[in-house]
């Protein structure tokens, strides 16, 4: 056969890569970039890997370095990250998600038309918030920037919630801050964004962001369904560390796979949270993506058109103030536009999103003035975040040709390492998070009793806007507390001790509510004096060993999950009020938010709870 026949054969975008590759050996991911990478991943013992693409263009756009490569494990087994491994992105979904809505904003058969100020009340009659200004005057845009004045709120939603169900409960949750006034950040407003395809056009928003962007790029590793990564066993596994504790070695751990939260829903046409933080991709194909964004929404190696002209500047524009106190002095504030942020780094302009979600960390950026963009995706839980912005400096660095700055180093001077001389604060949020660290309180020996008995507070509790949670009474020490009074509790508590092994602290009285969260499975009320409670957000996990079928994850005992519930008791009525530090129930904090302040427990409360 004839080599142009041959030619003929192989999809465009790959011949476009093979000739590519030819004419541009690897230049940047190099053995040095290699051995700083890996020393990374040792120093900071992860349990997981990394999976980096980089790309740079000339200005006659001629790409001169396309790369993709893996480091360290994608799974428990050993087995190694390659650049066809699959991750979760987390919010770096939300891009997808806007230039989604650009593609529908370009639908001339759409009457009326959309564009980027159209209200979403006028499109979406059931969205109602709190804040009636909000509610009448709130645009796509505003959903796209996070200032509608509402705090993140993402425990409000359930595995089995679709979009319309999110958009419902938005009218009870507690708005923090008014109207365009700060960014806060809020998954629902991406979820209610999400519904539009369907609404409009009839199309699953999975399959709506699959047919105009991921196939017409060719990214055929990228998806919004688990089943459909999980089939060529090349998906990756969030890891964390079982055991971690922060006092002794807050490193170290057995390593163990993490629950993957899109395993129960959503399929192709994606689950509640696909609009929000549900793609699934890898470097191979995040390199397709960088050059796009590069290319301003032209396939590479094409001429074909495929982000709407216009929408890429409209999404980078900034609009908000994120942070307003820079971390290090070789960055700026950062301005923060539609799912896109703008930062400069050591003079260089940098577009990028970060992402998290369960057992994943990510980084996606680019620098528009060098041509040059790179993608760091870690299946590290605990410090991924931290892990990725060290590749990612260090990479941006010698791509520049600037003087290295020891990122690790800096990283790890402001690590848990650096203040186990501090036995009661887990310093992992300000490792992580830039956070005051947080400091936990031990429970008095002789603690007061709460203003109800244990018996009448256990029930069913609800919030409109989170939906119900019923608290067991777990605690066997306390026999006359009545344990288990019914049998859906009895369903919940007969296997805890499997399920969530460790998860009930002897001689403290605590109640569990089951709850079918992407983000927690468990919810922990811990009696702590009087009528404080402690809260924890546990989460039951596989841990495909027969011997403990079971670990709990996320069970911060020893240095407190920073939630607090207030009893509320009033005659014959009993509620809750939830609040927290920067992992809180609604985290309205990190936009530097005061929190609720009232003379009664449900003015104090971020989410009430009445007793049913």
């Amino acid at each position: 056969m004839r080599l142009q026949s041959l030619l003929r054969l192989v999809p465009a975008y790959l011949l476009y890569f093979s000739l590519a590759a030819a004419q541009n050996p690897l230049q940047l991911l190099d053995a040095e970039t290699d051995a700083f990478i890996n020393n990374v991943l040792a120093d900071w013992k992860s349990p997981g890997g990394v999976a980096v693409a980089f790309v740079k263009k000339n200005d006659q756009n001629q790409w001169v370095d396309v790369e993709t490569k893996g480091y360290g494990r994608a799974n428990p087994d050993g087995r190694n990250v390659t650049e066809h491994t699959t991750f979760n992105i987390g919010s770096n979904s939300k891009l997808f998600t806007v230039l989604a809505t650009s593609v529908l904003i370009n639908n001339a058969t759409l009457s009326p038309r959309l564009d980027w100020h159209t209200k979403i009340k006028s499109v979406i009659p059931e969205f109602n918030l709190t804040d009636p200004i909000a509610t009448q005057e709130a645009t796509i845009l505003d959903l796209m920037t996070h200032r509608t004045g509402y705090p993140l709120h993402d425990f409000s939603y359930r595995y089995t919630d679709v979009a319309t169900d999110a958009i419902r409960k938005l009218q009870y949750q507690r708005q923090s801050a008014p109207f365009r006034d700060i960014w806060q950040y809020n998954n629902n407003m991406y979820i209610t964004l999400s519904h539009l395809p369907e609404l409009l056009v009839g199309k699953p928003f999975g399959r709506y962001v699959k047919e105009n962007i991921f196939e017409p790029l060719g990214m055929t590793s990228t998806t919004y369904s688990y089943q459909l990564a999980d089939s060529n066993r090349q998906r990756a596994d969030g890891m964390a560390r079982e055991g971690l504790d922060v006092y002794t070695d807050p490193f170290a751990g057995t390593p163990r796979a993490v629950k993957y939260w899109t395993s129960q829903t959503g399929g192709e046409d994606g689950s509640v949270l696909a609009g929000a933080g549900g793609v699934i991709t890898s470097a191979a194909d995040m390199a397709i993506w960088l050059q796009t964004l590069l290319l301003d929404g032209v396939k590479p190696g094409t001429n074909q058109t495929v982000i709407p002209p216009g929408a890429l500047k409209r999404a980078v524009t900034g609009l908000s103030v994120q942070t307003g106190e820079p971390e290090w002095p070789e960055v700026s504030l950062i301005a923060y536009g539609a799912a896109q942020l703008q930062i400069t780094y050591r003079g260089h302009l940098i577009i990028e999103h970060g992402g998290f979600i369960r057992g994943f960390n990510t980084q996606i950026s680019r620098l528009p003035n060098e041509n040059i963009g790179v993608s760091v995706l870690t299946n590290d839980h605990e410090y991924g975040k931290v892990i990725g912005e060290i590749i990612k400096n260090h990479i941006i660095d010698k791509a520049l040709g600037l003087t290295p700055i020891d990122w690790n180093s800096r990283f790890v001077l402001h690590s848990p390492l650096q203040h186990s001389t501090q036995p009661q604060c887990d310093h992992r949020y300000k490792a992580v998070k830039s956070k005051t660290p947080v400091c936990a309180t031990p429970r008095p020996e002789n603690a007061k009793p709460p203003s109800a008995n244990f018996t009448a507070i256990a029930g069913v509790y609800n919030n409109d806007g989170y939906g119900q949670i019923e608290l067991c009474l777990v605690t066997p020490e306390f026999p006359n507390l009545n344990f288990a009074t019914n049998s859906s509790c009895g369903a919940v508590t007969s296997n805890l001790t499997t399920i969530l092994p460790g998860g009930i602290r002897p001689g403290i009285p605590t109640l569990i509510a089951e709850v079918n969260s992407p983000w927690f499975s468990h919810i922990r009320v811990e009696h702590f004096n009087a009528d404080l409670f402690n809260i924890s957000l546990l989460i039951s996990t596989p841990a495909n060993d027969t011997a403990k079928p079971y670990w709990t994850f996320n069970d911060k005992s020893s240095s407190d999950n920073a939630i607090i519930g207030e009893l509320d008791v009033e005659g014959n009525r009993i509620g809750f009020g939830f609040a927290g530090f920067w992992a809180g129930l609604w985290d309205g904090a990190e936009a530097g938010v005061p929190k609720p302040l009232g003379a009664t427990v449900r003015e104090r409360a971020e989410v009430y709870w009445d007793k049913k």
